[in-house]
């Protein structure tokens, strides 16, 4: 998580109705919709997420560095528990999972101040709004990227998308996706499987059977991998054309 990320792509997001902000503790940077600026809640939420994860990796510390799943430790905190539990579905180490189970836990706490809250942290969002959102795709030198979106309706949030990629920012990925994606209700679940899911492609041959290993996935509601100008999808999931909505 550590180390500086361009973040640019935040300045192209935004709902009218809702008020946008970032929150900041050590490496974790979120940028947050919600109904008022909830700025100070949300860093107290990030402090008291992260004390309990510190804490507990200064005891075990073959957690952080773990790439394979590790047994649910009843001993840990809530959003370790949910990233162990992410882990063995998608066959990574926990922290696969922390941007993802960072984001919903950050925001269904500020839920308790705004009903609708969007939370992102590094491409991976919790979305909880009353009106369709559509989520933007980020891949890269693809020239895909900034063209192919998500439909989120309402009737399916709360919703995660989780989204990895071996071409942008620093997530650690053995494959070559300039996008992996993962939609599911559980956000620890759908950042890890964005991880494993971009793990496994490296070439064209490899988009079908990343399609039918998420599949597989219990929880998993929808997948997308982009690769160079190649895109798979599929699930529970409507693609956009991001130029046609923003044509005048």
């Amino acid at each position: 998580m550590a180390g500086f990320q361009d973040r640019r792509y935040r300045l192209a997001c935004g709902r009218q109705e809702l008020v946008s902000f970032t929150a900041r503790v050590k490496e974790t940077d979120l940028w947050i919709m919600a109904e008022r600026d909830l700025s100070a809640q949300a860093v107290e939420a990030i402090m008291s997420h992260r004390r309990g994860l510190e804490i507990y990796l200064a005891q075990r510390p073959q957690a952080a560095v773990s790439l394979t799943p590790l047994e649910v430790d009843p001993l840990a905190p809530a959003v370790m528990r949910r990233m162990m539990a992410a882990g063995r579905a998608a066959s990574t180490g926990p922290m696969a999972a922390v941007a993802g189970a960072l984001a919903e836990a950050v925001a269904r706490d500020l839920m308790e101040y705004s009903p609708q809250v969007v939370v992102e942290n590094g491409g991976d969002l919790y979305l909880a709004a009353t009106e369709d959102v559509t989520v933007g795709l980020h891949a890269g030198d693809s020239p895909l990227s900034g063209r192919v979106g998500l439909a989120v309706t309402a009737e399916q949030m709360p919703l995660a998308v989780g989204t990895s990629s071996a071409t942008v920012g620093h997530s650690l990925s053995l494959g070559r996706a300039d996008a992996a994606t993962i939609v599911a209700k559980d956000a620890a679940l759908a950042d890890a499987c964005a991880t494993a899911l971009g793990n496994r492609v490296s070439g064209q041959s490899d988009l079908a059977p990343a399609m039918r290993w998420a599949q597989e996935i219990p929880g998993v509601r929808g997948a997308l991998v982009v690769l160079g100008r190649h895109l798979a999808a599929w699930g529970d999931i409507a693609l956009v054309d991001l130029q046609k909505e923003t044509a005048p």
